[in-house]
């Protein structure tokens, strides 16, 4: 073959642009759906409601005033199809209240954004970038767009401002004086993809946006890091994840573990000047992962929860999920396992004196001792419809408790029988926030096979003593819907011939009468406010209920006890 002439090259160059143009059309033009949605809400209406339906990647920020937790986006895959979310919550720690609130005009549906709360003008969070994803999950757009929501107002406003990142999505945000720094993250598109290591500053008083161009040997590109500002004005980055095509159709991914500090120097000039430094941190280091949650803890540590390790074994990833804890110690620079201490009764703490008291007063960090490795716990749980769950689970040792006599062993026996500690199941992409010194832990996901379970239960736990988790809201995996892939064309005929009959109906059914052709296909109808709480729709209580009632179940049975079930749900969550 001859070469191509410039004619042709300009016509193919033509098509390849017109199918983009196409794709990113069909991406916005959802975008703008659920935008001219949006647009209908012309108040500011806070109701309460159960907690929030089970969700990853969304953001979950301490308000900076009141004792709060902000709950903003998100995303939910049923096995069929993706959701996203806009939706803004509010728990009340001290009541153990969720409410939901309708503000006009806010962002765009999204995920895996980044979040950064300022206490400013009665408190502001700021939302920079994220993704959107078609309900088949095959078309992304990724947000370069920056919004703040006054908290004291409650009002959402776009900031339009030029020279910031590119869309991106899986980056990290942090406040760092007056000014917001953005670094790293991805850009995936339906042929290739990219990571970043760029840093950019957004200026809270001038409104504008600056690249950085530190010095020194940074990071290399990547998502899902750990960021954290010091003190002193600083910022810490550690780990994240990436990957890089070694040829057609076949990628490498790579978990860094590596650890940087970005440093400002020239303070109180026009324009700072930033260099990176390599860190070289002593102590227990995280094993390592990818899609762990961070947060910053009292005491001058930042601290990682959970993620997940992806096994390749024949030809399909297994992952280890973790629910464990580690804490970063950004004046020692070092790292440590948060070890749970246990609740202490009054006889322990009697017997064991002053120096057992003093240890309870510490923060997890067993000082004077080296810390033991992490021990791996594999825990099998059997779903209803028979899947067998393997959990695979890496907590740090228990502390070693002095050996006591035969009678102080039965003298607490009650109390350890009935005192059996709860915690997070393993997870990644969960959300974490902390408020007044304690960790909150909300949703995530892991998965089984190809099956994926994500969560939305809240449990939370005192940084300062490190005794126990506390269960906030607690769900049961086993009970979530899944749709297969292969069940996809068998659901939508479900749905659509719910007045004319399915296709496996045999072919005597037409000599059945009328009132049997209705009881098994009647018109189901539960009340609105038991199906407007995406993804729990009409279809997920009648799926349930027949799941559980059998296949032989006549439909006026199952759509009653659907019924049932979804006003039990959501009135008795209130």
């Amino acid at each position: 073959m001859g070469k191509k002439s410039k004619k042709e090259k300009k016509v193919k160059g033509a098509e390849k642009t017109a199918a983009k143009m196409e794709k990113k059309s069909l991406q916005e033009t959802l975008i703008a759906e659920f935008q001219t949605l949006d647009a209908k809400k012309t108040q500011i209406i806070e109701t309460a409601c159960p907690p929030p339906s089970p969700r990853l990647n969304a953001s979950l920020s301490a308000h900076p005033e009141r004792d709060e937790l902000i709950l903003f986006g998100g995303e939910y895959f049923n096995g069929q199809k993706t959701f996203l979310y806009n939706e803004l919550y509010i728990y009340n720690i001290r009541k153990n209240s969720w409410s939901k609130v309708d503000i006009p005009n806010p962002p765009p549906r999204r995920c895996a954004h980044q979040v950064a709360v300022v206490p400013q003008g009665g408190g502001q969070l700021w939302v920079f970038g994220g993704e959107f994803a078609s309900p088949d999950g095959e078309q992304f757009y990724h947000y370069k767009d920056l919004w703040v929501l006054h908290l004291a107002t409650k009002i959402w406003e776009q900031i339009k401002v030029t020279g910031g990142p590119s869309g991106r999505s899986g980056h990290r945000m942090v406040a760092c004086k007056r000014q917001l720094i953005v670094f790293g993250g991805f850009h995936e598109s339906a042929r290739d993809y990219v990571y970043y290591n760029d840093v950019y500053a957004f200026n809270l008083d001038t409104f504008t946006w600056t690249k950085l161009s530190p010095s020194g040997t940074g990071p290399a590109p990547r998502s899902g890091c750990q960021m954290a500002t010091t003190p002193e004005g600083n910022i810490i980055v550690y780990g994240g994840y990436s990957k890089q095509r070694i040829k057609k159709d076949v990628d490498k991914g790579t978990l860094h573990t590596d650890m940087f500090l970005l440093k400002a120097e020239g303070v109180g000039k026009e324009e700072d000047k930033w260099v990176w430094n390599r860190l070289s941190p002593s102590g227990v280091k995280p094993t390592p992962r990818s899609g762990f949650s961070v947060a910053i803890g009292p005491n001058n540590r930042s601290l990682l929860f959970g993620g997940v390790h992806d096994e390749e074994e024949e030809e399909r990833i297994e992952g280890d999920f973790f629910s464990d804890i580690y804490f970063y110690d950004m004046g020692k620079n070092r790292w440590f396992p948060g070890q749970l201490k246990g609740p202490k009764s009054e006889k322990k703490k009697r017997r064991r004196g002053k120096k057992a008291e003093a240890e309870g007063a510490g923060d997890g960090e067993a000082e004077g001792q080296p810390p033991q490795g992490p021990v791996e716990m594999v825990k099998e749980v059997v779903a209803e419809d028979g899947t067998v769950m393997t959990i695979k689970q890496v907590v740090s040792a228990p502390e070693v408790e002095p050996e006591r006599s035969e009678s102080e062993d039965e003298e607490e026996a009650g109390d350890e029988a009935s005192g059996e500690q709860v915690e997070p199941c393993p997870r990644s992409n969960a959300m974490l926030a902390v408020k007044h010194g304690v960790l909150y832990v909300y949703g995530g996901m892991f998965e089984v096979g190809d099956r994926q379970f994500t969560l939305n239960d809240l449990y939370s736990i005192d940084l300062h003593k490190m005794e126990e988790w506390k269960v906030l809201v607690e769900m049961d995996p086993k009970t979530q819907e899944w749709l297969e892939e292969s069940e996809s064309d068998e659901e939508g005929d479900d749905v659509e011939g719910a007045e004319g009959g399915g296709d496996e109906e045999e072919e005597g059914s037409d000599e059945e009468s009328e009132d049997d052709e209705e009881e098994r296909h009647p018109s189901v109808q539960l009340d609105e406010k038991y199906t407007d709480y995406l993804p729990r729709t009409e279809q997920y209580w009648i799926k349930l209920a027949r799941h559980n009632m059998g296949p032989d179940a006549k439909e006026k049975k199952v759509a009653k006890l659907a019924h049932a079930m979804a006003k039990t749900f959501y009135e008795g969550s209130v």
